[in-house]
């Protein structure tokens, strides 16, 4: 069940707005970074490198 831009979680089965999704690589997977540690054990972010203040900044944007 996935109509334009709610999708369902991989790990959780809930519906989420991939839009608002924080986790940032994983958008149309993930509804969070949570789940997308808690499935693959890590988040694309920290395998990249990416600073924690980049990925708060960006979720900011988000939900403004």
């Amino acid at each position: 069940m996935e109509h334009g831009n709610i999708r369902i979680c991989q790990r959780c089965g809930l519906p989420y707005d991939w839009r608002r999704s924080a986790s940032g690589s994983l958008k149309m997977t993930y509804c969070g970074s949570l789940c997308e540690k808690a499935d693959l054990g890590f988040t694309i972010e920290t395998l990249l490198g990416r600073p924690v203040a980049a990925r708060e900044t960006e979720a900011a944007l988000l939900v403004a």
